[in-house]
């Protein structure tokens, strides 16, 4: 038999079988970890479910769309003042941590028509300034009294152990549906659509991608996820200080966990979710140079790694996790070889 004969596209492999059997056990036990953990664990993995949210919403944003942005924190910073605000208002706390990212979602759809018009580091550097123009306006609320800030207090009404839990629970649903989100959009069409883009927008759109609604689709999701992110880190953190929420940091912190983990893959936001959240653990009380490590490590690993720690996974081992993209399989050839170019991460069932 020839090898064309014996070639076999495949999607599921008994890796990603196993891989998606194994999430599902993951987030049944996260699910009931309230009830199993400590509150210090609680609390802890609470933090890591934003930091997966956070990584995944710029991965998907960059990695995959190829939309570089330095000013997330907008974002970050508006869902949170949201949530605030609606509470204020007298919406119920923890549906108010949804619905104002939502509100932030939604407005970022035609902020998007203004600023996808910019190309490359322009638009990098544009939506630095949308995130310090947004920074000024919440400064003008009285509600949050300039820099001074203010509280969730409407939180106040439920005990602690209640309100960690909750939080933990909205954060755990939070990253759950995001994750799904962004693996079913890999899935489809639109997600081949999307990579074409960040490969080279002009041929994309000369073989009949809709560049401009793909583009803000990807960018009203990124939005969404990182103001959903905000409005939970203020459930944990109570109190809101405007140039702690808009801080570039955050923005920082989002590309340290992409580059990291592996820049456009799907695993890698996780994975770099992951690795930042341990060394903030261990060596978050070295002040200062605790950002120069970070730096250092994300320089070592740009130099070293380009494609991130599970970039090099599947360059070294050609393990795929998840069935996102093709396969291409031969009888002789045990491992596989996935199948290049921007059709082979995504495609129709």
């Amino acid at each position: 038999m020839s090898a064309t004969n014996a070639a076999v596209v495949e999607r599921w492999t008994p890796e990603s079988r196993i891989a998606i059997a194994a999430a599902a056990v993951i987030v049944a036990v996260l699910a009931i970890g309230p009830a199993i953990f400590s509150a210090n664990a609680v609390d802890k993995l609470t933090t890591l479910f934003i930091y997966v949210i956070l990584a995944l919403m710029w991965n998907a944003l960059v990695g995959f769309c190829g939309l570089v942005s330095i000013g997330q924190q907008a974002f970050f910073g508006l869902g949170a003042y949201a949530a605030i605000r609606l509470a204020d208002l007298g919406v119920s706390v923890y549906p108010s941590l949804f619905i104002g990212a939502l509100i932030v979602g939604a407005l970022s759809w035609p902020l998007s028509i203004v600023m996808l018009r910019l190309k490359g580091g322009e638009f990098a550097i544009g939506m630095w300034v949308v995130s310090e123009l947004a920074h000024l306006l919440v400064n003008l609320d009285t509600l949050v009294r300039g820099e001074t800030g203010t509280s969730l207090i409407e939180l106040n009404a439920y005990s602690s152990g209640s309100r960690r839990a909750l939080t933990y629970w909205c954060a755990l649903g939070a990253m759950t549906g995001l994750l799904a989100i962004v693996f079913r959009l890999l899935r489809s069409p639109l997600g081949a659509a999307i990579q074409a883009i960040r490969d080279n927008e002009e041929a994309a759109e000369s073989i009949g991608v809709r560049v401009a609604q793909a583009k803000r689709l990807v960018f009203t999701l990124a939005a969404f996820g990182a103001a959903l992110a905000g409005a939970l880190w203020v459930a944990t953190a109570l109190t809101f200080q405007p140039k702690a929420y808009f801080s570039p940091l955050w923005t920082a912190y989002m590309i340290f966990m992409a580059l990291v983990g592996g820049l456009g893959t799907f695993e890698g936001a996780i994975l770099g979710a992951v690795v930042f959240f341990a060394i903030e653990t261990w060596f978050g009380d070295m002040g200062v140079w605790y950002l120069v490590g970070l730096g250092a490590t994300a320089l070592v690993f740009a130099l070293l790694f380009p494609r991130g720690l599970w970039g090099w996974v599947e360059d070294s081992t050609s393990l795929r996790l998840l069935p996102i993209g093709y396969r291409l399989r031969l009888a002789a050839d045990t491992r596989g070889e996935e199948r290049k170019g921007a059709g082979g991460r995504g495609g129709p069932d």
